[in-house]
């Protein structure tokens, strides 16, 4: 089979990375602990229900349905798998999992000697999870199998005539809660009819974050009374554009929290700024209150950093594609990111409500921040229509647990 020659030959490029890759390594070690936490952690007589989401990002929207199962349904156990270490590394300590571990590599051995010992009650695979060993076999086993908060479009493999092979993994979800109509439409046109559009819990993740913030007194007293751009998840390219603006704007404070923290890259950032900067991790109240910048040279604050800022500037935009522009919406504020969004549905939501904002260049930067800026009027008016957005878009997961409650009892 073409799809197991490939997971085979993906296997033997990992091996060959990992010397040379602290990502690559950290997977590949991870993947050979997973059998080991399995059979030390899996108590006999218990149902797990088990997650699956590659990175943080699937994390996170699958978040929102385990606090919920867990509020209401406590009997059930919950195993968190990850495919990438930037959401292992970042979330091994989740506290809504019982068990948390990579997902061995896609073979057929590998499904069966994990699904045996696992023997997961649910399984729940979050947006872009499509493994075809993982999914056959707990298709043969009658598991029921979800698919969450995925989206479909008419250039992925399925859809194409050499993908229906391919495709027919999806026949083996028990349901898909898809995030849009035309997903639907696609998938009936292959024969897949078990859907129901419910939308993004994305939306309902946010919104909970949000209710949640912390408070970060240091972030606080570096803000004071100042106008603050906030960058989160920003790259190179992205720090090339607010940057120059920020130096030239002395009414201005800058926040960024930057994608890698590597520290080539924080001082590359930090020789591209003329004003007063401070990293979180070495600031004082007496350095916090003299700096113009702030460097969040340390993971998971960001969502809470956001409520402290006017303008949001999403990194990704040129280059990979862009982060998490709802993190900021939700505090209702304008966000602003580069021209890679076409296929996150948030961003193009937020531009057709005007709540988000889409850059070129320095000059589209600068046009748009001198706006924000002096028109008071504009940046309310637009915060507000990104407010509004995330809130009428939430509710996916009552629809999703409308569903599968009777499963649970």
């Amino acid at each position: 089979m073409i799809y197991n020659l490939a997971i085979h030959i993906y296997a033997g490029a990992v091996r060959m990375a990992a010397p040379f890759n602290k990502k690559v390594s950290l997977m590949q070690k991870g993947e050979k602990e997973a059998f080991a936490i399995l059979e030390k952690n899996i108590i006999k007589g218990e149902k797990y229900l088990w997650f699956h989401a590659a990175s943080l990002g699937e994390f996170e929207q699958g978040r929102p349905l385990i606090e919920e199962i867990k509020r209401n349904y406590p009997q059930y156990k919950v195993l968190q798998t990850f495919f990438s270490p930037s959401g292992y590394e970042v979330r091994k300590n989740y506290k809504g999992a019982d068990i948390t571990c990579y997902l061995p590599l896609d073979t057929p051995h590998n499904a069966r000697r994990f699904i045996e010992l696992a023997q997961p009650y649910m399984a729940f695979f979050i947006k872009y999870e499509f493994w075809t060993n993982y999914l056959n076999e707990l298709h043969r086993r009658h598991i029921p199998t979800y698919s969450v908060s995925s989206i479909f479009r008419e250039d992925q493999i399925f859809f194409k005539w050499y993908g229906r092979k391919y495709s027919k993994v999806l026949h083996t979800f028990t349901h898909l809660f898809v995030q849009n109509r035309i997903s639907v439409e696609l998938l009936k046109k292959i024969g897949v009819n078990n859907t129901t559009i419910v939308g993004d819990t994305r939306f309902d993740r946010v919104i909970e974050i949000y209710k949640r913030a912390k408070e970060l007194p240091l972030v606080e007293k570096f803000k004071s009374d100042a106008f603050t751009l906030i960058a989160g998840s920003s790259w190179e390219p992205d720090e090339n554009i607010f940057i120059p603006y920020f130096n030239s704007h002395p009414e201005l404070k800058l926040i960024i929290a930057p994608h890698v923290i590597d520290e080539s890259h924080l001082k590359s950032i930090t020789e591209k700024i003329t004003r007063k900067v401070v990293r979180y991790t070495q600031a004082d109240e007496k350095t916090i209150a003299e700096a113009d910048c702030l460097i969040i040279d340390c993971f998971g604050l960001l969502s809470s950093i956001y409520r402290y800022g006017e303008i949001a500037y999403i990194g990704g935009g040129f280059g990979v594609g862009i982060h998490n522009v709802l993190e900021a919406a939700v505090y209702g504020m304008p966000v602003v990111f580069g021209p890679n969004n076409r296929k996150f549905r948030e961003a193009l939501g937020l531009l057709a409500c005007e709540g988000g904002f889409e850059i070129h260049d320095k000059e589209d930067f600068k046009e748009l921040a001198d706006r924000l800026i002096t028109n008071k009027e504009f940046l309310k008016e637009t915060g507000k229509s990104a407010y509004t957005y995330v809130r009428e878009n939430a509710g996916a997961l009552k629809k999703i647990m409308e569903k599968i409650s009777e499963k649970l009892q």
